[in-house]
């Protein structure tokens, strides 16, 4: 079962739940930050950046949230809460032995190095380990992406391996650095119930 869509406030941040109102909001943070972003993800198509294409996604969103395989928040300032600077969001919820799922993340070029990724990723896995009940979450990154794994280890975070060819990103694939952080106080017994 999933936890209701939420909205996580921390002192600086909004972290808001996909709806599709807001694809004007999300086309506009893809297109500030094309060439930003373009390196850690999929080659786009050209409907990517499309006000249709990221209304379907944030429908698609919805839905998977409700059906409890993901959870996705946009970044948005106190300050602006109209104007998403990010995204942060637990994907391939799995339940069951394993209750774990992947971490993906993503900030406005404009907004690095002043410490709000991790702020709102402070909130967020806290949601997913209080609110979703998960045991394990999963974070990957490439080995040249230093910034994400100085984040991931300020977090907590523990080096668990590496995966060659493990995305195709940008068109190749991409080495990662696979990553955890274990919910520390999981209670088992819920497994049993």
């Amino acid at each position: 079962m999933s936890a209701a869509q939420a909205i996580l406030d921390t002192p600086r941040l909004r972290l808001l739940p996909a709806d599709p109102a807001r694809a004007p909001a999300v086309l506009d943070y893809q297109l500030r930050n094309r060439a930003h972003l373009e390196p850690w993800n999929p080659t786009a198509s050209q409907q990517f950046y499309t006000a249709s294409h990221w209304a379907m996604q944030l429908r698609q969103t919805v839905r998977s949230w409700e059906d409890g395989v993901s959870a996705r928040f946009l970044l948005a300032t106190q300050a602006e809460p109209d104007r998403v600077i990010g995204t942060v969001g637990f994907s391939n919820i799995v339940r069951g032995v394993f209750q774990a799922c992947h971490l993906g993340y993503g900030i406005d070029r404009a907004y690095e190095g002043q410490g709000l990724m991790r702020e709102a990723l402070q909130a967020a896995i806290a949601f997913a380990f209080d609110d979703l009940r998960l045991h394990r979450i999963q974070a990957n990154y490439q080995p040249h992406n230093l910034r994400s794994a100085a984040l991931l280890k300020r977090l907590g975070f523990v080096i668990e391996g590496q995966a060659k060819h493990y995305l195709f990103l940008d068109g190749a694939w991409r080495d990662h650095v696979l990553t955890s952080l274990i919910h520390p106080d999981f209670d088992s017994r819920a497994l049993l119930g």
